[in-house]
């Protein structure tokens, strides 16, 4: 099987680093993957996305036109990557600062108040991993344990102290997925 998964919005937002995490869980559970990172000059600010391909086969090419999930962080990449998701994949996207019509109705929709949580969590930058706690629910590419095991095992030294707020962010996005039958893969 192969998973393959954008991951975008501005630089800042932690787009790139949600898309490392899931290519190290992937790594870590014997699985092939690949991460592919694109951002404008300016990385703060400027537009980012990351693809990342999880597979139980050797993967061909890191790109891909037409992802079987996406998780978005603004506007733009919304605007830009629900077209292209795949008919049957899944669209996890942080609802605190997008509120936009549904295009598609051959997709599923996984809407996350990602940066209102971090807030209510005391730390506005866990919103990418609270979104990533809820698209590994969503998409069941990988279990959740392996992201999670990830965060402790790939954080750089200075950033451990935040490996336990990490964590409970990464369980927190799972939740609202878990608890919710229709955002289900």
């Amino acid at each position: 099987m192969q998973t393959e998964i954008i991951f975008a919005g501005f630089g800042g937002q932690g787009v790139l680093f949600s898309g490392m995490l899931m290519t190290y869980a992937g790594m870590d559970s014997g699985k092939n993957a690949t991460w592919l990172p694109s951002y404008g000059p300016e990385m703060r600010g400027g537009t980012a996305h990351v693809t990342v391909i999880i597979s139980d086969e050797e993967i061909g090419s890191p790109l891909v036109e037409n992802p079987g999930a996406a998780l978005v962080f603004n506007i733009p990449s919304m605007k830009k990557y629900e077209a292209k998701i795949k008919s049957g994949g899944v669209l996890v996207y942080n609802s605190s600062l997008i509120n936009l019509p549904h295009k598609r109705d051959d997709i599923t929709y996984v809407p996350i108040p990602a940066s209102k949580l971090a807030v209510e969590m005391g730390n506005p930058r866990i919103a990418n991993v609270i979104a990533l706690g809820a698209l590994t629910q969503a998409i069941g590419a990988l279990p959740l344990e392996a992201v999670h095991h990830a965060i402790k095992n790939h954080l750089p030294p200075k950033k451990q102290p935040l490996v336990p707020l990490n964590q409970e962010a990464l369980k927190r996005g799972a939740a609202l997925v878990e608890n919710n039958s229709k955002f289900k893969a």
